[in-house]
């Protein structure tokens, strides 16, 4: 079993057309629907309802602000066709109900088929792994291009 996310995998879990350095909606409902428009607008999700409520489902049971400013809202759903990741950025944050009370500026959005739920633990574990270093979320936070943000996810699980 593989636990960690490699390298080559980044550029297909998280193409460049999944970040957005634009900043996103202010509100938690508002920026999650930005997040997966950025998965629906690459053809990888079949049902943008299906999957906006697994993740407002997922939302409700407990929060998916995970503190250090980052905000992870994640679900598994069959609304999507492949493991995808989305990620911008906040400038003044969003609140996502971190156990820190720091608002999320951080924000990457994690969806798998429903059948995925070792692909689901992985990339959660990896990507919160890597944002436990704070050159990681530094880099994130002064991306200028989708592929700087890339960079430094794939040194970041190097």
């Amino acid at each position: 079993m593989n636990t960690t996310i490699e390298q080559d995998d980044i550029d297909d879990l998280i193409p460049e057309s999944h970040i957005s350095l634009d900043e996103p909606p202010n509100e938690k409902e508002a920026c999650i629907e930005y997040l997966l428009d950025l998965i629906v607008d690459s053809g990888r999700v079949s049902d943008r309802d299906a999957a906006l409520e697994a993740l407002f489902a997922r939302e409700a049971e407990t929060t998916t602000g995970v503190g250090m400013g980052i905000g992870i809202p994640h679900a598994k759903t069959d609304a999507v066709t492949r493991p995808s990741v989305a990620f911008t950025r906040s400038t003044d944050g969003i609140d996502f109900g971190a156990m820190d009370d720091e608002p999320a500026k951080l924000l990457f959005m994690i969806l798998v088929p429903e059948s995925g739920a070792e692909d689901h633990l992985t990339i959660l574990s990896s990507l919160s792994r890597a944002l436990m270093h704070e050159e990681v979320r530094d880099d994130l936070y002064t991306a200028e291009m989708p592929e700087d943000v890339q960079n430094a996810l794939q040194e970041a699980v190097a």
